[in-house]
């Protein structure tokens, strides 16, 4: 049994370098979503497959592989979202309850750089603006994508992303999509560079046919500054938001709930000084059975190193080491349960640098318990 596979390897099938994971367990149609947490089908590994280099613009697509064993084999390459030359980025998945598969993500020009975006230095035309598409044949085929910008995107925002990773359909049928937008700097300097990252959620009431802004967090201070955020609903249905955290506060984390489906939050986001990490991205997972929420990512507390899982019993409030993968460079990850006995890790990885590959990893649960 293969518990360890590469699905994407930067320099091959055409692509400089592949970034950003994100992964999903497709469910067929008849089947509703499972309490338990424990979906079953193919696998989608989605991730940002970069032509040209490493860099965050110019052509960018989003590509996936498929598996039909749970991880241990891969299929082809396919490209799931294209905007030509231009960049197709930061997928956020999630499989519903009929099936269906929507995959929210960001287009921009190729030459709309985050230097340029922060300091707005690019037309709104040109900079991250919100798409979405769906499949109904565990990711075959795509519909033509679909801008929802103007719902979910206030004037004036520079940059913007969607997650990284999986999104997530709550119990009582709403789509949520954890994203970060940065606020351009008061004052007269309107083309200096954007200096607070906010967090907000898109949310769809019927299933992404039409969008609308949850939550927004726009701490000022320069204490909190919420970036890249992942989510996942807890037992008791609130709603866990675990964010990347740019400002010198305890542990390079913040998190916060909402008990009204990701519409406010309780409170606003605060240091999470439990999780230790460097600045980076990191993915969140609810398992129903057993009743735990984990959290992967890099441990090492100044470079994007060491992966690593924490578990909670708490919905986030305390953490404790569940499994430390290796002691190699890592950076972003995505989590995904597979089945009862096994949840699976995509995450970016390499023996001398972080983006050499992105790896899966198959985790029997009782390693986490």
């Amino acid at each position: 049994m293969t518990d360890v596979t590469v699905p994407f390897r930067a320099g091959h099938e055409g692509y400089a370098g592949f970034r950003i994971p994100a992964v999903v367990a497709c469910r067929p149609p008849s089947r509703p979503p499972s309490t338990g947490g424990t979906p079953t089908g193919t696998l989608l590994a989605f991730c940002e497959g970069r032509a040209d280099s490493l860099a965050d613009h110019g052509h960018i697509d989003i590509v996936l592989k498929r598996s039909t064993d749970g991880g241990r084999t891969w299929g082809p390459l396919e490209v799931a979202a294209s905007n030509g030359k231009n960049l197709a980025g930061n997928p956020a998945p999630v499989v519903l309850d009929t099936g269906r598969i929507l995959l929210v993500h960001v287009r921009a020009a190729a030459g709309a750089t985050e230097a340029a975006i922060l300091r707005g230095h690019v037309a709104d035309a040109d900079g991250r603006r919100v798409w979405v598409q769906h499949s109904d044949d565990d990711g075959v085929t795509w519909s033509k994508p679909r801008e929802i910008t103007g719902q979910v995107k206030k004037p004036g925002w520079r940059w913007y992303a969607t997650t990284p990773g999986h999104a997530l359909q709550l119990t009582s049928g709403r789509v949520l999509v954890p994203a970060n937008h940065t606020l351009p700097p008061t004052g007269t300097d309107t083309g200096a560079e954007a200096r607070y990252n906010g967090g907000h959620c898109l949310l769809s009431d019927d299933r992404g046919a039409t969008w609308y802004l949850g939550y927004l967090d726009e701490n000022t201070d320069g204490y909190i500054n919420v970036n890249e955020t992942t989510a996942a609903e807890l037992p008791d249905g609130r709603v866990y938001f675990n964010a990347r955290n740019d400002s010198p506060s305890p542990g390079n984390r913040a998190d916060a709930h909402s008990r009204d489906g990701g519409r406010t939050l309780v409170k606003p986001f605060r240091p999470q000084a439990g999780l230790t990490a460097p600045i980076c991205e990191a993915s969140v997972l609810q398992l129903r059975d057993p009743d735990l929420l984990l959290l992967s990512a890099p441990a090492d507390p100044a470079a994007r190193a060491l992966m690593t899982l924490r578990a909670s019993g708490d919905g986030g409030t305390t953490w404790r080491t569940a499994l430390t993968v290796d002691g190699l460079p890592a950076a972003y990850s995505d989590l995904v349960r597979i089945d009862k006995d096994t949840v699976g890790l995509l995450y970016e990885t390499g023996d001398f640098g972080a983006y050499e590959t992105i790896t899966f990893r198959r985790i029997p649960v009782t390693r986490l318990t």
